[in-house]
């Protein structure tokens, strides 16, 4: 595997994780004082629900990269407006609903594209290994 294809096989890996620990931070602000302990918990454990399901959808990814490149795309496709309007109903500020659609959800678009061109650029470089060998082997 050649120096180019490794960083695009660990990119999106390294990226994804990133992004599933800044949501997960998100859940922090179910820890407040007055609520008893395992009202917290119970809390923090409902807002890593997310958390979840973006690292089951990073298992998947890991194993099926074409396939988990399109699921992460199309998570934050769709999610992008749901964030936009929220964001924007909460503060009024175009820029910074965007700013926050761009910290939330494009990171999952361009992981999806990164996983997406590790299958195809993976299955090029395995096409060709497979041809040389096949060409040596006939020799």
């Amino acid at each position: 595997m050649t120096t180019k294809l490794k960083i695009l096989y660990w990119l999106p890996r390294i990226i994804c994780i990133l992004a599933i620990l800044f949501i997960s931070m998100f859940a922090l602000d179910a820890f407040e004082p007055g609520v008893s302990f395992w009202k917290q918990i119970l809390a923090f454990l409902i807002h890593l629900v997310p958390s979840f399901i973006l690292t089951a959808l990073l298992v998947v990814a890991w194993k099926w990269e074409l396939a988990g490149g399109v699921l992460f795309a199309v998570i934050g496709v769709l999610f992008t407006p749901f964030i936009y309007t929220h964001n924007y109903q909460m503060n009024h500020s175009f820029w910074m609903s965007i700013s926050i659609v761009l910290l939330i959800t494009f990171p999952f678009i361009v992981v999806g594209a990164l996983f997406i061109a590790s299958h195809f650029f993976g299955r090029k470089e395995a096409n060709k290994t497979n041809q040389s060998t096949f060409n040596q082997s006939t020799n």
